[in-house]
């Protein structure tokens, strides 16, 4: 037992101040210890000396941390592969991917990283299938090839951006038939949803088809720790968490692992290229949770700074009269940043780029947005700033 932490059962609680869900984390080990009493889907159970919590009913026991793996296409393919298995060596054992990951690469070289080494590793990956079951089961039969598994922990609808996706995805012969049907067959052990959206995710809670969910949370967007996250948890439906870093606009980690941490309840799966950037996530969730006074005031300086530019994903400015997605254009630096230049030549920001250059500035967006940000003015900035890294050929 790690004796770093060292403290009693009544000034845990004390330190705690334990909200709907919430736990304020005195470290993995003594945390989990401490906590003995309290439900384990909130505060987790040590194995192997690392935190591990269930995800709702699927019974699947993750480290508290897992493994997100957009960047991992951006590295090298040895040096990706390195850092998989060192993260599963050190006892990572849940590790997220997607089809839509540049188009199965990722799925191919978390497969190349397993070979020979998966014990207790729960794999998730996702379709952005949402009309066909049939071509949902498709992709999870592709997902088994390139992964090189005989059958896949856990597979989502991957950002189920509005409630017409919901409806599709739902559908008789949309892609959750087809995904109950792997499960029926034994390609698949779960079915979850991913969504930016908080209330396609209350909807999928209510329904009650999906065994996860997975959301964005953050302290620059917290939203779904209102209802969103304690509605799941009560529910017994697992939740994991996107978007720590905010989507790359939170640049330390420090204070963006520990805020998501000392919360209890979910599972966070920040994404990682390298070995020092691992490392650092490592310590720090090895270490102690508990924010300083000086991380407390540097996360307010943060949202002040912030509080007028970033984009919550609530999607509440659309429609957009120009069909522009505000949405991508809003993050588009970040997401070039996250995903590398080569992002600049997909269909996804090519087309963004290519409506948001009809933005009339007409200011519907600005009557609809809760947060009062400068929507077009955003859309220029951004824009000008994608096309003169085009100019430059990058």
């Amino acid at each position: 037992m790690d004796d770093r932490h060292p403290v009693d059962r009544r000034t845990f609680f004390k330190t705690a101040g334990l909200g709907t869900f919430g736990l304020m984390a005195l470290g993995a080990d003594r945390r989990a210890e401490a906590s003995s009493e309290l439900p384990a889907a909130i505060h987790g159970a040590l194995e192997a000396g690392v935190l591990k919590r269930t995800l709702g009913r699927t019974g699947l026991k993750v480290t508290a941390i897992g493994l997100g793996t957009i960047p991992t296409f951006r590295a090298p393919q040895a040096q990706a592969v390195k850092v998989i298995r060192k993260s599963i060596d050190l006892g990572i054992n849940y590790i997220d991917t997607a089809r839509a990951y540049r188009k199965g690469y990722s799925e191919e070289r978390i497969g190349e990283a397993l070979k020979g080494i998966r014990q207790n590793v729960v794999i998730a990956t996702k379709t952005r299938t949402f009309d066909s079951g049939e071509g949902a089961l498709k992709d999870v039969e592709t997902s088994l090839k390139e992964l090189g598994l005989e059958k896949i922990d856990l597979y989502q609808c991957h950002f189920v951006k509005d409630f017409d996706a919901y409806r599709r995805v739902t559908s008789p012969g949309g892609a959750l038939p087809g995904l109950l049907k792997a499960r029926d067959e034994g390609l698949i052990g779960h079915v979850g949803i991913t969504s930016h959206s908080l209330d396609v995710l209350e909807r999928a809670i209510d329904d009650g088809h999906f065994e996860t969910i997975m959301n964005c949370y953050s302290f620059l967007e917290p939203k779904a720790e209102e209802k969103v996250i304690p509605k799941a948890i009560a529910s017994d439906i697992g939740v994991i968490v996107m978007k720590a870093f905010s989507g790359g606009v939170i640049e330390n980690a420090r204070l963006a692992l520990k805020y998501n941490l000392a919360r209890g309840g979910t599972v966070i799966i920040p994404g990682v290229e390298s070995k020092d950037i691992f490392d650092e996530n490592w310590e720090i969730f090895r270490g102690h949770w508990t924010l300083s006074g000086e991380e407390r005031q540097q996360i307010g300086a943060m949202r002040s700074e912030f509080d007028r530019q970033f984009c919550r994903r609530c999607d509440y400015c659309q429609p957009c009269p120009e069909n522009i997605p505000i949405q991508t254009m809003m993050g588009v630096k970040y997401m070039v940043k996250r995903m590398g230049l080569e992002a600049l030549g997909g269909p996804w920001i090519k087309n963004s780029v290519a409506a948001a250059r009809n933005c009339t500035g007409c200011g519907a967006c600005l009557e609809r947005c809760p947060y009062e940000l400068p929507i077009p003015d955003l859309i220029r900035e951004n824009l000008a700033w994608v096309e003169e890294l085009m100019s430059q050929g990058r």
